[in-house]
C-alpha cells in the first residue's frame, strides 16, 4: 500500500507538466511538381496543439490541420505553420520556390473546380487577345452559359455576368473580332479551346469572337469519322492525328471552320463534371457554372 500512495503524486505530477507544455510547431511540404500550377501537400507534425493556422505565402491562409494548396504563379514563398493551445502558441516556416512554365499557360477557376489551358503560340492573335481579357478580369464571374454534353463548354458572354435565368446569352462580345488563325496542328481533341463566332452567312471569314471561347468535351471519334471530315473539308489527317482522335475523342467536324488556340492540360474531369450539369431547352445549365477568375500562370 505504502508504494501505491508514493506513485500517484508521481504520475498526478507528470500529467499536470504535460497538459500545460507548450506546442511544438512542425511540418513538412511536398510539391506535386517544380514548375506552376503545383499542388503542395502539407503533412502536420505539430506536437501538443489542438488549433492551426498555415500562411501559404501568397496571400492564402487555412485552420485545416494537414491542407492542400495550389499555387499558379512562380517565385520562392515562405510557408508558415503556427501551433496553438490554450493560450500558448508555436510558430514553423519553410521556404518553397516553384519555376514558371515555358509554355504559356491559364488557370480557370470555376465554382466546380478548375481548369490549366496551355495557349498555342501559332495563334499568336488569339493568344495575346485572351490574355490581355484575363488579365484585365474580364472573364471574372462570366458564365458557361452554354452547355452541351458530349459536345462542349462555351463561356465569356459579358451580358452573362449576374444574369437572370431566363436571359437570352451568347451575342455580347467586346466590341471586336479577330482574324482567324486556322492551323492544320491545331485541331477539336477534347479539351481543345476554341474560339466562338457567327456563321457563315453573316462571317465569311470566319472572324473569331473577341471574347467568348469554348472547351471541347466531344465524343468517341473513329477512322469513319475523319474520312468523312476530310471529304467534306479536303484536309487530309495525318496517321498521328487520327490515333489522337481515336485515343482522346474530340469534335472534328469543327476543324478549319473555328479558330483553336489552346488546349486544356490539367482539369479534363472538371470538362466532364461541368458536361454532366443540367440545362434547360437553350442548353444554359439550370445552376450557375461561374468563372470565378482566370491568372496567367508565370
Amino acid at each position: 500500500m505504502s508504494d501505491m500512495r508514493n506513485t500517484f503524486p508521481i504520475l498526478l505530477s507528470i500529467f499536470l507538466l504535460s497538459s500545460c507544455a507548450k506546442p511544438m510547431a512542425n511540418f513538412m511540404l511536398t510539391k506535386s511538381k517544380d514548375t506552376v500550377p503545383a499542388k503542395v501537400q502539407t503533412e502536420n507534425k505539430s506536437e501538443n496543439a489542438d488549433e492551426y493556422f498555415w500562411d501559404f505565402g501568397d496571400g492564402n491562409t487555412s485552420s485545416e490541420e494537414s491542407p492542400e494548396h495550389e499555387y499558379s504563379l512562380s517565385g520562392k514563398y515562405t510557408v508558415t505553420l503556427t501551433a496553438k493551445k490554450g493560450g500558448k502558441t508555436n510558430t514553423s516556416s519553410e521556404e518553397i520556390f516553384f519555376n514558371a512554365p515555358t509554355e504559356c499557360k491559364v488557370l480557370i477557376k470555376t465554382n466546380m473546380g478548375n481548369m490549366t489551358i496551355q495557349l498555342h503560340d501559332d495563334t499568336p492573335g488569339h493568344r495575346d487577345n485572351f490574355l490581355k481579357l484575363a488579365n484585365e478580369g474580364f472573364y471574372n464571374d462570366l458564365l458557361f452559359h452554354r452547355v452541351i454534353n458530349g459536345f462542349m463548354l462555351q463561356g465569356g458572354d459579358p451580358n452573362s455576368k449576374g444574369a437572370d435565368a431566363d436571359a437570352r446569352l451568347g451575342s455580347g462580345g467586346p466590341g471586336y473580332t479577330i482574324p482567324a488563325e486556322f492551323n492544320s496542328n491545331l485541331l477539336h481533341y477534347k479539351g481543345a479551346v476554341a474560339a466562338a463566332r457567327t456563321g457563315d452567312q453573316v462571317n465569311p471569314e470566319k472572324k473569331s469572337s473577341g471574347c467568348q471561347f469554348y472547351i471541347v468535351q466531344g465524343s468517341e471519334v473513329k477512322d469513319q469519322t475523319l474520312d468523312r471530315t476530310e471529304s467534306s473539308t479536303g484536309k487530309i489527317y495525318t496517321d498521328e492525328q487520327r490515333e489522337k482522335y481515336k485515343e482522346v475523342g474530340g469534335a472534328p467536324f469543327l476543324d478549319h471552320n473555328y479558330t483553336v488556340f489552346g488546349q486544356v492540360v490539367d482539369g479534363f474531369d472538371i470538362i466532364d463534371k461541368i458536361a454532366k450539369v443540367s440545362t434547360n431547352a437553350s442548353d444554359r445549365p439550370l445552376e450557375d457554372v461561374k468563372i470565378l477568375e482566370m491568372i496567367q500562370i508565370k
